[in-house]
């Protein structure tokens, strides 16, 4: 199913690039503490997480006890590589022609024969599945 398209601003981006690197739910304390460099105020993490929430970026994961209260948790709703494709699939004017001259340039930017190979496998099994 594709997700309706959505665009992360600067700090929404900066807390994505933490929850995908962790790899793990975090709570808001948690977010704050792992992100010191953040250009966001520490304020503002409801805002950016409600905002997140309805993008469709994130989940609420579960719930953590977070001194006498209770703490949503965070994960992410799609990989940095779903991100990306999003951001490239809304971009205007992109249709079959330009996607694979895009393929190619994203392609003649892989310097390592595995990952080529790995390129070649995921082709190979799209065509069976369009057959």
């Amino acid at each position: 199913m594709k997700r309706p398209y959505f665009k992360l601003t600067k700090s929404e981006m900066e807390i994505m690039d933490l929850l995908w690197k962790e790899k793990r739910p975090l709570c808001r304390s948690e977010i704050i503490a792992l992100s010191p460099d953040r250009s966001w105020k520490a304020g503002s993490i409801h805002i950016l997480l409600n905002s997140m929430l309805e993008k469709g970026a994130v989940q609420v994961a579960g719930f953590v006890q977070s001194t006498k209260n209770y703490a949503r948790t965070f994960l992410p709703e799609l990989t940095l590589e779903e991100y990306a494709v999003m951001q490239i699939q809304g971009t205007r004017g992109l249709d079959g022609c330009r996607l694979v001259g895009l393929t190619a340039a994203l392609i003649g930017e892989i310097d390592d024969r595995e990952t080529l190979e790995r390129l070649e496998q995921a082709i190979q099994e799209k065509k069976q599945q369009l057959s």
